[in-house]
C-alpha cells in the first residue's frame, strides 16, 4: 500500500489513511449485493447503500473501538419506481451512484439510461428526474457512478470515463434543477472515478478503480480543496496493490468523536460468486 503522495508533486510530509478493518457482508435474496454506492449519517453508523439492481439497502452498522465495522442489521431493502409508477427494470434499473441530501432526499445515478433520479420516503417516492443532454454522450457503461452533496446542498455528479485517455474528469453539478460544469479534474493512468463524498471538513473524496486482469482491483481515493468553483489542491491519501481489497465503488466519509476522519467503503461483487461484499474502514492520518 503506498503512501499518499500530492499530484502536484509537493515533498512537503503528506497525509495518508490506514487500514482499520475489513468486513465481509452477506444476506439472503437475489437483490443482494452489487453495491455500487453508500452515504453514512455523521454518527458514523446509520447508512443507505445502493445495489446495481435499484434495491436500497439501510441500516445500522455496529462498529469496534477502532472504527471498523463487525456487524450490520440492515432493513428490508426499498425498490424505487419509476416516475410512471411501474417497478424499474432493465434497462432502466442500472443504479450506481447514490447522495443523501440534507432534508433525506436521495438522490441516485443510472447508467445505460443516463439520468439522475430524485426520491423521498427512503427511495420508495419518485420526485423528479435529470437527464442533461450531456449525458447522452456517454459510453455505455461509462456514466455517472459518482455523486456528493456539499454543504450548500448542490450535488456533484462525475462519470465513471469520459472522452480519449487522459481526458480531464468532468464535474458536474446540480443547482435548483439546473445541471453546470464548474470545473474538471485531472486524470491519471487507467483510474475510473467509481464514488464521491463530500467530508466534515467540506473537502470531496473521490474514490477511483483500476484492475488487472488475473490478479484483482486496485482502489484510490483523492482529497481535494475546492474554492470558489476551482481546485486549489488535490492529494491521494490512499492506493492499493492489485488484490488488497475487491471492487471497492461506494465511499462514505464521517469524523469520530476525537475529531478523525474515516473512510467506508463497499464493494460491488456484479453478483459474482467469486467476489464478495467488502465493506472497508480507513483512517486518515494528518
Amino acid at each position: 500500500m503506498a503512501l499518499a503522495l500530492a499530484l502536484t508533486g509537493a515533498s512537503a510530509p503528506a497525509p495518508k489513511a490506514v487500514l482499520t478493518g475489513s468486513y465481509e457482508w452477506d444476506a439472503p435474496g437475489d437483490r443482494f449485493g452489487g453495491f455500487s454506492g453508500i452515504d453514512i449519517a455523521e454518527d458514523g453508523t446509520t447508512f443507505v447503500a445502493i445495489s446495481d439492481s435499484a434495491a436500497i439497502f439501510s441500516g445500522r452498522l455496529t462498529r469496534d473501538d477502532t472504527g471498523a465495522v463487525v456487524a450490520v442489521e440492515a432493513n428490508a431493502p426499498v425498490f424505487p419506481l419509476s416516475h410512471h409508477g411501474l417497478p424499474l427494470t432493465e434497462p432502466m434499473d442500472d443504479a450506481e451512484g447514490l447522495a443523501l441530501g440534507p432534508d433525506g432526499t436521495i438522490y441516485i445515478s443510472f447508467e445505460t439510461e443516463d439520468r439522475i433520479a430524485q426520491y423521498a420516503d427512503g427511495g420508495a417516492t419518485w420526485v423528479t428526474e435529470f437527464w442533461p443532454p450531456r449525458f447522452r454522450t456517454f459510453a455505455l457503461n461509462a456514466g455517472i457512478e459518482a455523486l456528493a452533496i456539499d454543504g450548500s446542498g448542490a450535488l456533484y455528479a462525475m462519470p465513471e470515463r469520459d472522452g480519449p485517455p487522459g481526458s480531464p474528469i468532468p464535474v458536474f453539478r446540480l443547482i435548483d434543477g439546473t445541471m453546470e460544469q464548474p470545473f474538471t479534474l485531472p486524470r491519471s493512468g487507467d483510474w475510473s472515478q467509481v464514488g464521491a463524498d463530500f467530508g466534515p471538513d467540506g473537502r470531496l473524496f473521490l474514490l477511483e478503480r483500476d484492475f488487472w486482469p488475473l490478479i484483482g482491483f486496485m482502489s484510490r481515493v483523492r482529497r481535494i480543496t475546492i474554492e470558489a468553483d476551482s481546485v486549489v489542491a488535490d492529494e491521494v491519501l490512499l492506493e492499493t496493490s492489485a488484490g488488497v481489497h475487491d471492487n471497492l465503488e461506494g465511499i462514505a466519509v464521517w469524523r469520530d468523536g476525537a475529531g478523525d476522519t474515516h473512510l467506508t467503503m463497499i464493494s460491488d461483487d456484479n453478483f459474482l460468486p467469486v467476489q464478495r461484499t467488502e465493506i472497508v474502514d480507513y483512517r486518515v492520518v494528518e
